[in-house]
């Protein structure tokens, strides 16, 4: 039997392409998943995405209504008017 010392019976050569091999997929659905974990966050990051509490008439809760929208109207969100709107509507 002759078999050369690069040979190893099916090839040095075939083994570390093997291997180089595995390693890529196994990189490309780590780089998979890290991509989709990161577009997960930053949809939930963006106003108006989805989070636990995304509907605006929901306070979360423990919090003051009237709290919040003081600080709508510091951030500016609302103007003067709607902020003295819904502070009448709050006040009942």
């Amino acid at each position: 039997m002759n078999i050369d010392r690069y040979s190893m019976g099916f090839g040095l050569v075939g083994l570390l392409g093997m291997v180089i091999w595995l390693a890529m997929i196994v990189l490309f659905i780590a780089l998979l998943v890290l991509a989709v974990r990161w577009f997960i966050r930053a949809e939930r990051g963006r106003p108006g995405g989805s989070q636990a509490s995304s509907s605006p008439s929901a306070p979360p809760a423990g919090r003051d209504p009237l709290e919040i929208l003081r600080e709508r109207y510091a951030r500016g969100e609302i103007d003067e008017d709607e902020f003295e709107r819904r502070r009448r509507t709050l006040a009942g």
